[in-house]
């Protein structure tokens, strides 16, 4: 049975092969308009979203199958009265394909484990696969190319969309440095990890703590919030001070390359992790990245549904 759980368990010929799909998909939607057709999605949402539950639900909706909106807070999974285990063996027994968005990585590995129908990790503390196949197919289209740009990752480094960043980057190619405090660096395994996949495939991780060297040269500038969903409100004050010497503006954008794009996978918060002059300026390409989280996932769906 194949899942996504991590970009790490694929290999750049899975992913690549993900991409081309997607950019058929959104090229030609009416050719996959039946492909999943009696097919039922299982959404499940312990995390709130906006971008995931829309692209999910729409994407399953328009390859002509159905998707149920499963919310954890009224499951018997998330008051201890029925184990992971035995939920996700009755959701295999009726559903053909489930994705979870959750809080504790393990948990989406266990669901993996005792599935047995497709399982697709939408987010979890650990990693965000489905949003880097989504930012690696808007690099695509915007640079017409992967393997050999360099894309820096500015502000919070031990987070989940940097360490799948930091995967996807380093599995096809992309040199990648990451510009964070050193409170908040990348957790020392994925780094570990990505470092022997930049080996592989013959491109250059950095993790850095100073801002300038992270983004200069770069073809892509990358940014996300300071304020994951666990972050406590008493905290936000000193999060604030730490990340600020690694907020994106136009004197830091100045280093990278002059037709450098600027990513952020959203919500986005102006004044903090960027300024507005930036995210609503002419190289800012976040809507076109959110949108591709539509056709990113359909690829994936289509995939691990046998049904290319």
């Amino acid at each position: 049975m194949k899942h996504l759980i991590s970009l790490k368990d694929w290999s750049a010929e899975e992913i690549l092969g993900v991409l081309a799909l997607a950019a058929k998909v959104k090229a030609r939607p009416d050719k996959y308009r039946k492909a999943l057709r009696q097919k039922t999605l299982l959404m499940i949402f312990e995390k709130p979203s906006l971008r995931t539950r829309l692209s999910f639900e729409i994407g399953m909706t328009q390859l002509g199958g159905h998707a149920i909106y499963y919310d954890m807070s009224t499951s018997p999974m998330s008051g201890g009265k029925e184990t992971i285990e035995d939920s996700i063996k009755v959701m295999s027994r009726m559903c053909d394909i489930v994705m979870a968005r959750l809080f504790r990585h393990e948990d989406i590995l266990e669901m993996a484990e005792y599935a047995t129908i497709p399982v697709i990790n939408a987010l979890t503390d650990e990693g965000h696969p489905c949003q880097i196949l989504a930012d690696l197919q808007t690099i695509q289209e915007k640079k017409g190319t992967l393997k050999g740009l360099k894309l820096a990752y500015l502000g919070d480094g031990f987070n989940n969309v940097t360490h799948s960043l930091m995967q996807g980057c380093t599995k096809l190619g992309i040199h990648i440095s990451v510009g964070s405090p050193e409170e908040q660096m990348p957790a020392v395994e994925v780094t570990e990890l990505c470092s022997q996949f930049a080996q592989e495939s013959g491109c250059e991780l950095v993790v850095t703590d100073d801002p300038v060297e992270a983004i200069k040269d770069a073809d892509i500038v990358y940014t996300d919030s300071w304020m994951s969903y666990h972050i406590p409100k008493d905290e936000e004050a000193a999060r604030v001070k730490l990340f600020t010497p690694y907020q994106v503006n136009a004197a830091l954008m100045k280093n990278a390359k002059p037709d450098a794009i600027f990513m952020n996978c959203l919500p986005a918060l102006r004044g903090a992790e960027q300024t507005a002059e930036v995210i609503d300026g002419p190289q800012s390409v976040v809507f076109d990245e959110a949108e591709n989280r539509l056709h990113a996932q359909k690829a994936v769906m289509l995939t691990l549904c046998g049904a290319v």
